[in-house]
This record gives structure tokens, sequence and C-alpha cells, in this order.
């Protein structure tokens, strides 16, 4: 992720995406009165809040369990509630190439980026490089407006995303029958070529994906190759 980022408006998802549109919280209230009645306050509290410091990164849970001062059956159990509840969301990742260095462990991602923000303690993004979650809400905003937008019309559309050990990495992979599309999120209002070799190499292992797309804080739709192209956020959610 870049260090520029675009202010953000509250207008919502047809206007430009901004810091105000994705920090503030929903209730949830049924979902926490649920989680105490099964897993009693401090532990799913704990647990819920380091999930949201662990945002878009790939789950540990062994590690999570750990930090929570819970054992590892019981913070599988608070987060299969957790899910459940359509608190969390597991992205799994795309296993449908040949790479033989293919992470297999799933990400964590909130159904709600105000939510985790909120949880996180982040209370204004702004341009400034220091808030090390700033990356990761923004990958969650996308998801979720990107889920919200295209499930209800694409049905049996999956979500997941692509990630070698120590190369690359896409941040999402959107199937729908035998076709892909994959979409990089980039918080910059510039790019250079280097953002785009997640993007070309996924594309060049993967026959089946049909585009690319990499999305940013510019204004212009741009070619960057036969089937990959640059979009603006707000474009894209629009």
């Amino acid at each position: 992720m870049s260090d520029e980022v675009a202010p953000f408006s509250a207008a919502g998802r047809s206007a430009k995406p901004g810091t105000n549109a994705f920090i503030s919280p929903r209730s949830f209230g049924c979902g926490c009165a649920a989680l105490r009645l099964e897993c009693g306050s401090r532990g799913w509290e704990a647990l819920l809040r380091l999930a949201a410091l662990r945002i878009g990164g790939i789950l540990n849970v062994s590690s999570l369990a750990r930090d929570a001062q819970l054992s590892e059956p019981t913070a599988r159990r608070y987060l299969n509630l957790l899910e459940t509840l359509m608190v969390i969301h597991r992205l799994p990742p795309f296993l449908g190439n040949r790479s033989k260095r293919l992470i297999k462990s799933p990400k964590l991602y909130f159904a709600d980026s105000g939510l985790a923000a909120h949880l996180a303690g982040v209370t204004e993004l702004g341009t400034s490089p220091a808030e090390p979650l700033r990356g990761p809400l923004l990958e969650n905003y996308v998801l979720q407006n990107l889920r919200a937008a295209l499930e209800p019309h694409l049905v049996g559309a999956r979500f997941y995303f692509w990630h070698e050990q120590g190369r690359q990495e896409v941040d999402f992979v959107i199937e729908h029958g035998r076709k892909l599309v994959a979409v990089e999120v980039k918080a910059t209002g510039r790019l250079n070529m280097d953002d785009t070799r997640s993007l070309r190499d996924f594309l060049r292992r993967t026959p089946s994906c049909v585009a690319g797309v990499l999305t940013y804080f510019g204004e212009e739709i741009l070619p960057l190759g036969e089937t990959t192209w640059a979009v603006p956020l707000h474009c894209l959610l629009s």
C-alpha cells in the first residue's frame, strides 16, 4: 500500500468512499448478546479485539488463542460463532493453479470494516502512513462492498485470495462458474508497473482468469494490459 491516501467522504457507496465511510461501526447488539450467553464476556471480547488488530492477515488460531489467553479449541468455537453471526468472515485461499508455494490458511476479515476499526481503536486514517491498519481496513471495505454488490446478482459467486509464500499476492479472486476475476487494492493515486506484478503473474498462471482489476485512488480508468485495468475505487464500488 502506498503512503498516499485520499481523504474520504461519508456520502456512501455511490460517492467516492472515504475514511468516515468505513470507520463508523454499526450496531451488532444481538450478536454480542448471543456471544455473552455462549462464551461469557471476557474471553470473546478479548478475542474480538485481537481479531480486529489482525484484520486482513493470515489467520493463525493458535497465536490468536494464546494472546487472548484461551485454549485453541475455545478460540475456534468463538470464531465459528462469530462467523455464524456474520461478525467476521474467513476468506479462503484460491488453490486452483499449479504453484507449489501457496498459502493454504484463510485470511481474517470483518463483515463491517467500521466495526473492525472501532474495535481496533482506529478513529481517523487521514494521509499519514503511521496507521498500520490503514491498508487492511481499506481491503476489508472493498471486500464487504464487492460482496454486497455481487452476491445478490451472481448466484454462486465465491471470493478468495491468492498468496504465494514470500512472493506474489492478489487481494481478491472472484469465481463465478468457471471464470475468475482478480482484484488488487492499492491505497495510492499514482501507479507504476510494479503495482501490477502480482495481477500479471496470477493471470499468467491461471488461464480461467478473464480479467485483472487494480483499484486505486485515482480518477481515470487506465488499461494496464490486454486484460488488466486500473479502476478508481469510487467507480468500482458505485
